[in-house]
């Protein structure tokens, strides 16, 4: 494949810092899986977690298009957030603070004992903490679920930020005479709401935690 690295527009924004796409990775849980099937296009948004220089994905078994993707199909995975609503002067130069990755390539089907460690590292990166208060998949629960894992290697991926105040249009001569700034975005977690049929009303150690951190 060719090289990802590189942006023609707004090449200020980009951004070649391994640390960077690492932290976004691993804030977010979210992020849209691309390819083509059939000669149709094909994007569907999924849960994933980065596992060192990989990113890790799973689904359903049943799902055709994801068993064609996992079985080597050429891929891109995309992950973004807003971190700001950026009000400018005119709506033409309003924006927004943001940060985003796409990473290229192909994906590997996992099995064994890798597909059993990855999915367990996948749910301890959304919830850390809850597989040791739960029981273990079941080998029926492996058979139905796909691991597959995305590399994240050298120009096969890029990211791109945008931060700071708005910019300003000399041209518009009102950026005075109206309110401009940054609207930060932020987002957390609320009260745990049990399950109506649930037996158990204390709330698990792995959810105090994931709330009470953010």
């Amino acid at each position: 494949m060719d090289r990802l690295d590189h942006l023609n527009r707004h090449a200020e924004r980009g951004t070649t810092d391994r640390d960077r796409l690492d932290a976004l990775l691993d804030e977010q849980w979210v992020g849209t899986l691309s390819t083509v099937v059939d000669g149709l296009p094909w994007a569907v948004p999924m849960l994933f977690a980065r596992d060192g220089d990989r990113i890790i994905l799973h689904g359903s078994t049943g799902a055709g298009a994801l068993r064609e993707v996992a079985d080597g199909a050429p891929a891109a995975f995309c992950v973004a957030t807003v971190d700001a609503l950026v009000v400018a002067a005119t709506t033409f130069d309003s924006s927004a603070n943001y940060r985003s990755a796409v990473v290229r390539g192909r994906l590997a089907n996992l099995t064994g004992d890798e597909k059993t460690r990855v999915l367990d590292a996948f749910s301890e990166k959304l919830l850390p903490g809850r597989t040791s208060e739960v029981r273990p998949m079941t080998k029926r629960e492996m058979a139905a679920t796909l691991a597959m894992a995305l590399p994240i290697e050298d120009g096969a991926w890029i990211m791109k930020a945008r931060e700071g105040l708005p910019s300003t249009n000399e041209e518009s001569g009102a950026e005075r005479d109206v309110w401009t700034g940054v609207v930060p975005v932020r987002s957390g977690y609320v009260e745990p709401a049990a399950s109506p049929w649930s037996t158990r009303t204390e709330v698990p150690a792995s959810v105090r935690r994931l709330v009470a951190g953010r």
